[in-house]
């Protein structure tokens, strides 16, 4: 069944139904145009909100959906079953695109008994303003629906909500993970059958949002192999996981393990669902990891003492987001903890969470730089509405900590090759090009000069951009940006202006004199040509993304001038 929102010529919300399973429906909503998501990290498929519906001798819903499907999630879910038949409302966890319909259900099923960590229901209770019944659950719990339908309950904190669980049906052998190997990606499919074009959407969505948590991630795949065969991975987001299931659950496997080998670990304490913590602390751990660090994010209100001690004792360095002045008790002992643990050299970062009541950065600033600490970026203020500007910034901040902690690392590499075979690489030349994107409010730019042709049909370059670089969030397959060609004897003011390292959410365009192309970045007035692409492909490297681009357009401001030329002494650093 599928029903419309808006002008069919251009569908915006659907909603799809489909049995998945003996007694099993998926109610999917399709958000086809939503363009940014959580840490508003850029989104160039859409995505869904996944429910499902499970009717043995007693009926489950696992989950809800985000509010702006309401009526037609609502409209949907009385046309499959009489809410006075649903017996339990399962929530994997209570983010809002997955909870968000949650009071709405309830009053219409007020019967139900609400199955959830206990982590889930006190947050529930923070936004269901009416009583409701619940049932806690932890890691082999069992809820028996009857028919064969026995779910049993899997704790995964942190992916990527303190309060997640997964449910496994052993009548069907369907696991529920909600956020866990999901994707943003929406289309009529209901399954992973065409995996090809999944792959980057699924590898974005891991890096933004599960990856920081990588030593979560192996915890939960360790419960998940000891539980019966499992036949389906119904997702919160985008196709459920089916023909490739395996694959899936190994990638993510082998993407955790190699973070969790990391030799530097930052511990990031922060308070979900006041202000914007949430968000702004998703931004500056996917800054930080893009320099190949570990982050662990953790809940303040949640955390034990010693488990602070613990990380923040291991830990490289400590990012902190400022609770209310009025913070309860236990986020005031972790608080202590961490003052009490942290050590001299170890790096530091403070954000505002985004209320209007949080406790002064400054005093806590001073007390961390007397104790010895080295800061990785500014503190960061927030005191208007966040745009895209705002958790640009954050993501430029955690990827200047990430390199300062790395910093050792590279010099190390930087001496670790051959000194001939230095020399030799260094005799490959290339010209020199600033790459320049923009989305919405936010902008970067690049020195480069890894540039090559790469087609003719289309008209194609490779790009090779280094994984910690900022410009590399604007440049994932869909993305639109500019290659600025230098001229030979006029390269030198845009190369050090470039070159110059930028504050986070600094303008790099200041007192530079551009006009906007045709997709609205930047083209420098200086550059001897330009050339607007949008990216088709990215391959992955060690340490670079390759991105292959199809050129759309350009011009030659002077064609008799030539392109200038880097040459290098050594070829392991640039």
């Amino acid at each position: 069944m599928v029903a419309l929102i808006g002008k069919p010529t251009q569908p915006r919300l659907t909603l799809e139904t489909a049995v998945i399973g003996q007694d099993t429906t998926a109610i999917r909503s399709l958000d086809w145009d939503r363009d940014r998501f959580d840490i508003e990290f850029a989104l160039q498929n859409g995505t869904t909100y996944n429910s499902f519906l499970i009717r043995g001798e007693k009926v489950a819903l696992v989950d809800t959906s985000h509010e702006k499907f309401r009526q037609l999630y609502l409209d949907a879910l009385t046309g499959l079953i009489d809410p006075a038949a649903i017996d339990y409302l399962v929530i994997s966890h209570t983010e809002p695109d997955h909870s968000g319909l949650v009071a709405e259900v309830l009053k219409l099923a007020p019967q139900a008994v609400v199955v959830g960590a206990k982590v889930a229901i006190q947050f529930l209770e923070g936004f269901v303003h009416q009583p409701f019944e619940r049932q806690l659950v932890k890691s082999g719990d069992r809820l028996n629906l009857g028919n064969g339908h026995e779910l049993e309950f899997v704790s995964a904190p942190n992916l990527h909500w303190p309060d997640t669980i997964f449910t496994y049906d052993h009548g069907t052998g369907i696991l529920y993970t909600c956020d866990a190997f999901g994707m943003h990606y929406c289309d009529d499919c209901t399954y992973d059958e065409s995996p090809d074009l999944l792959e980057a959407d699924f590898r974005l969505y891991y890096d933004c949002l599960m990856g920081p948590n990588a030593r979560s991630v192996l915890s939960a795949i360790k419960r998940l192999r000891q539980l019966p065969p499992i036949h389906l991975i119904a997702t919160g987001h985008g196709p459920l996981l089916q023909h490739h299931r395996e694959e899936w659950v190994n990638r993510y496997q082998a993407w955790s393990q190699d973070k969790a080998k990391a030799e530097k670990t930052v511990a990031l304490f922060y308070m979900p669902e006041y202000g914007e913590s949430d968000r702004f602390a998703q931004a500056i751990a996917a800054g930080i990891a893009k320099t190949e660090v570990v982050v662990e994010l953790v809940d303040l209100r949640l955390v034990e003492p010693s488990e602070v001690r613990e990380l923040v004792d291991i830990a490289t360095g400590v990012v902190l987001g400022m609770p209310p002045q009025n913070r309860p008790s236990q986020v005031q002992a972790a608080i202590s903890t961490i003052l009490a643990a942290v050590h001299e050299k170890q790096v530091f970062g403070l954000f505002e969470s985004g209320g209007g009541d949080d406790e002064s950065v400054y005093p806590l600033r001073n007390r961390l730089q007397e104790a010895g600490l080295v800061e990785g970026f500014a503190p960061i203020l927030i005191k208007e509405t966040p745009t895209a500007a705002t958790y640009q910034l954050c993501h430029e901040a955690g990827t200047d900590l990430g390199q300062l902690i790395t910093r050792d690392r590279a010099i190390q590499q930087m001496k670790s090759l051959d000194h001939d075979l230095d020399k030799a690489l260094g005799r490959l030349s290339g010209g020199l090009y600033i790459i320049t994107a923009k989305k919405g409010e936010a902008s970067s730019a690049m020195l480069a000069s890894w540039v090559a042709q790469a087609s003719l049909k289309p008209l194609g370059i490779t790009i090779a951009v280094a994984k910690d670089r900022a410009i590399e969030s604007f440049m994932h397959v869909g993305d639109r940006f500019v290659l600025n060609v230098l001229e030979e004897d006029n390269y030198q003011p845009l190369m050090k202006h470039f070159l110059k390292r930028f504050a986070p959410g600094a303008d790099r365009f200041a007192g530079v004199k551009t006009y906007p192309a045709s997709h609205g970045a930047p083209i420098l007035a200086d550059a001897l040509a330009y050339l607007e692409c949008e990216v088709v492909s990215r391959m992955e490297t060690t340490d670079h993304w390759l991105v292959y681009s199809r050129v759309e357009t350009g011009r030659v401001s002077k064609a008799d001038a030539l392109t200038a030329v880097h040459h290098r002494k050594v070829g392991n650093h640039y």
